[in-house]
């Protein structure tokens, strides 16, 4: 198990509900777990002076969430004019066509069967909506279809499960690769370093006010995590559950199907390079 302690860049939580930035307001969705941590968050994006706002991830197939949204973009005097998704897990997606069928518009996505509407999100793409820029960042690894998306005015990142609120995330192997992973963290921390990004409003968890120290703690966490899954294999332990009992003994079994999931990614990249 990662001392995080030991690591750099320990994340700090900030706003959990309600508004985070200039522009984005985060609705959460009554759907907490060990995985979902406090719930979905679903953002409200939007420049403060237009009555127009994008919608990332309506999250589960709740009405009562999906219609917690809407309220709370009228109540600020805007209307959800489109909604894009980060990825396609269903808590981030389920409600996706439903929320559409309340607010008239358009769904977005990388992967072409989430879409509503004719047009879907790749790299370099620019959103505009009501004058607020949005840039798509592709950032495969935790899904194949996993995106996040720059709000350059709030020097922020919306990041979907690419980066949590708190913890780490899944590599969901086999959908997920953690080369693909490794690849989006670097290219997330270019961001803070070239783009001046410093606020991460991830898809579960508490807004972090620090983004180069967390993407610093997810590489360093990864590299901690692959070294140990690697000395586990050297020391016998070769199947994926083998894995998971000896390095993950102290995490709640109730994750081992989500670490064992990353375990098999790691197995992959190890056999990949060489390492195993």
């Amino acid at each position: 198990m990662t001392d995080a302690a030991a690591l750099p860049g320990q994340p700090r939580g900030g706003v959990l509900s309600g508004p985070a930035t200039a522009r984005a307001v985060n609705v959460l969705a009554p759907n907490a777990s060990a995985m979902t941590l406090d719930g979905t968050n679903t953002w409200i994006v939007s420049e403060p002076d237009s009555d127009l706002a994008v919608a990332i991830d309506p999250g589960p197939l709740d009405d009562v969430h999906l219609r917690s949204v809407v309220d709370t973009a009228e109540k600020a005097g805007k209307r959800v004019a489109l909604t894009l998704l980060t990825h396609g897990h269903p808590d981030h997606a389920e409600g996706a066509a439903r929320f559409a069928e309340l607010t008239g518009t358009k769904v977005r996505a990388l992967d072409s069967a989430l879409r509503l509407g004719d047009e879907g999100l790749g790299a370099g793409d620019v959103i505009t909506v009501g004058g607020l820029e949005l840039r798509v960042v592709p950032t495969p690894g935790h899904t194949a279809d996993s995106l996040c998306f720059h709000l350059p005015a709030d020097r922020a990142v919306l990041t979907g499960d690419t980066i949590l609120g708190r913890g780490t995330t899944v590599v969901a192997h086999p959908d997920g690769r953690l080369g693909d992973y490794l690849d989006s963290l670097r290219r997330l921390r270019s961001l803070t370093v070239d783009d001046g990004v410093n606020t991460v409003l991830p898809g579960h968890g508490p807004v972090l006010e620090d983004a180069q120290g967390a993407v610093e703690f997810y590489l360093a966490h990864r590299a901690h995590r692959l070294a140990q899954v690697e000395t586990a294999v050297e020391n016998g332990y070769r199947s994926p559950d083998a894995v998971v009992a000896h390095v993950y003994a102290d995490v709640d079994r109730s994750l081992w199907p989500a670490a064992e999931l990353s375990v098999r990614a790691q197995l992959d990249y190890l056999r990949e390079h060489g390492l195993i």
